[in-house]
């Protein structure tokens, strides 16, 4: 019989996950357990994406979230099976997401864990095709168990994080997570209903030539941004934007990259959420060996002081976002 006929199909997530528990002596298991929720939520939401086209679910909700930004109809189904994964599976205390106004608490009040969440980044890019995201964080609570989780546990900064990851639903839906001991990526395999092990121990390159930001508001962009872009430019470098931020850091994570989003004249403290988008993916990309700030700080070492504050994002590889960093050292000291 040829042997190729019958290759083995990979590590399981949940096998993996099983396996890495002795990173986590605390846990006792509860950290995978809530792992393993949000991958079967990202399953049940991947299909729910799979069929939009068929179920009437793509375009506008008809309200707007709490950022003020048009409800996409897969934005709140996304939330919804989100936060009833975390519900049932018990381990999570309370839920913070980018659609909510306030902390949601879970009932779990033995729950040793919080969640942040963006349940579908870039949802609008659904009606024409294009890839779109989750994005998660869990910090463990600091308050005292048998209560609910308090406006303190959620708003721990970016150095707390005990994991993070994201989901991209795209040609093929990979998790991509980090517990602090490097990134692994999984793909899903929908005929088996299984993430296998696809991408172990990514290292994001040191550098790259590919930059992703919205060159259409390079007017409004401070000056140490404006001059970056010129210098990539000048480099050779190959514009790259999505406008999908999942996608596009996803892309530069694997192959080497920046994504920008600075503040703006229209944003003056930037656009994306620090609980819920920058911290997460700053995580992910430093224990790949790259880079996250806002120009000027680390974006992990920011106190958070609002559920859905904002802040830029520098992120990717670190070559890249020192010569950012550089730059815009050097026009505060002109300015």
């Amino acid at each position: 019989m040829n042997d190729r006929l019958a290759l083995p199909v990979g590590t399981t997530l949940d096998r993996f996950i099983m396996r890495k528990q002795e990173d986590f002596p605390y846990a006792t298991g509860e950290l995978s357990q809530l792992l393993r929720d949000i991958a079967l939520a990202a399953k049940i939401v991947n299909r729910e994406i799979n069929r939009a086209g068929l179920l009437d679910v793509t375009g506008a909700y008809g309200s707007q979230n709490v950022q003020g930004e048009e409800q996409q109809k897969l934005d709140v189904i996304a939330n919804i099976r989100f936060i009833r994964a975390l519900r049932n599976g018990g381990e999570v205390c309370a839920i913070i997401s980018e659609e909510e106004e306030d902390i949601i608490q879970t009932g779990n009040t033995k729950g040793k864990y919080i969640v942040a969440m963006d349940p579908l980044d870039g949802s609008s890019n659904i009606d024409v095709n294009v890839s779109i995201g989750t994005i998660f964080s869990v910090y463990r609570r600091s308050s005292e168990t048998g209560c609910d989780g308090t406006l303190e546990d959620c708003l721990q900064n970016g150095t707390r994080q005990i994991a993070a990851g994201y989901i991209i639903y795209g040609s093929s839906t990979m998790l991509v997570y980090t517990t602090g001991h490097g990134v692994n990526g999984f793909t899903y395999e929908p005929s088996l209903g299984e993430f296998f092990l696809s991408h172990p121990n990514i290292v994001t390159p040191r550098t790259g030539n590919v930059y992703s930001c919205n060159e259409g508001a390079l007017n409004s962009f401070p000056e140490g941004i404006k001059n970056y872009v010129s210098y990539c430019k000048e480099q050779g470098y190959s514009a790259r934007y999505i406008g999908s931020l999942v996608a596009d850091f996803h892309r530069n994570l694997l192959k080497g990259g920046i994504y920008i989003y600075p503040s703006t004249a229209k944003s003056p403290n930037g656009k994306l959420r620090l609980m819920y988008e920058c911290n997460s993916l700053a995580f992910i990309v430093e224990q790949a060996g790259g880079k996250a700030t806002t120009g000027t700080q680390r974006i992990m070492e920011i106190e958070p002081t609002d559920l859905h504050q904002r802040c830029p994002l520098v992120i990717g590889s670190t070559e890249m976002v020192e010569k950012v960093e550089e730059l815009v050292k050097a026009d505060a000291l002109v300015s």
